[in-house]
This record gives structure tokens, sequence and C-alpha cells, in this order.
């Protein structure tokens, strides 16, 4: 109950944000059970496309951070949406708002010797979404996966 009283506190479009990340984290993680990871970096590249056309929508002052909270704090509530999930549905987003992002996949080897992987987004140069985990010099970055089209580059141009 604590939770939903926070809720009814938030402000209208942090609700509407919060909810709408909601949603997409969920479509996320749903379609990377379904599709190939290509086919989703398309669609989201397709989003951004279209979006490029009309006129970017704001819902709130910073959207860049207010996007990365939103889909960080949705997350917590679907199951499995790991870094990949929260990656590409804050990239999906930005892309909707009309906000350029370079999504980044790394791999390191842990003290175990286990290898790891990590995924997070990049705007305007800096990380917006995965970088609490993120030991940047550690991981090294694979290149972006072609989705037939452009490398996974979006930006509304």
């Amino acid at each position: 109950m604590p939770r939903f009283r926070k809720f009814l506190r938030m402000s209208s479009s942090e609700r509407r944000l919060l909810i709408v990340g909601g949603v997409v984290v969920a479509c996320v993680r749903i379609l990377l059970w379904l599709l190939p990871f290509r086919r989703l970096v398309w669609l989201v590249e397709r989003t951004a496309l279209r979006s490029a056309r009309v006129a970017p929508v704001r819902l709130l002052e910073d959207t860049n951070v207010n996007i990365a909270w939103g889909v960080a704090t949705a997350a917590r509530y679907v199951p499995r949406a790991t870094c990949l999930t929260q990656a590409l549905a804050a990239q999906w987003l930005f892309a909707w708002f009309g906000h350029p992002t370079l999504l980044r996949i790394g791999v390191a080897k842990g003290n175990d010797k286990a290898l790891r992987a990590h995924a997070w987004l990049e705007s305007e140069g800096r990380v917006v979404v995965g970088g609490e985990s993120l030991e940047q010099d550690e991981y090294a970055v694979l290149s972006p996966p072609a989705s037939g089209a452009a490398p996974n580059r979006i930006s509304a141009q």
C-alpha cells in the first residue's frame, strides 16, 4: 500500500511516464522472448524514423533523466527485466521522444573467470541507462548489431 500512495503523490506526468515505462519494458521483455534480437533492433529503429517525422513530445523538463527513471522504476516490477531489456526499452522511448541514443553491449571476465555481459544506453556522450553497475573500462564493447539498415545508432534527423 505505501507504494500505491507514493504513486498517487506523484505528478500526473510522472505517473504517465511510469505507466508508459512499465508498458514498454513489459513489451520489450515479451518481444525478446518472441523475436530475434536483430528484428527487435529493427523495430526500435523504425520507431525512431517515424518519430523523427513528428515534433518531439516532452513529458517533463529533463526528458532524458525522466525516461531513465521511468524505465528503471518500472523494471523492478517486470520479471526478468535485465539490463538488456531496460536498455532496449529506454532506447525505444528515447527514439519516440526524438533523442539520439547508442545501445552498447559489453563483455568482461569476472573474478571467478566467468564471462559477464552488460548492456547500457548512451545519449549525447553519457550513459543514461545501465550506468549504475557499469565500470566501462572493465567491459570490452561488442560491435553494434546490424538490423539490415544502419547500426543501432538511433537519431532523429
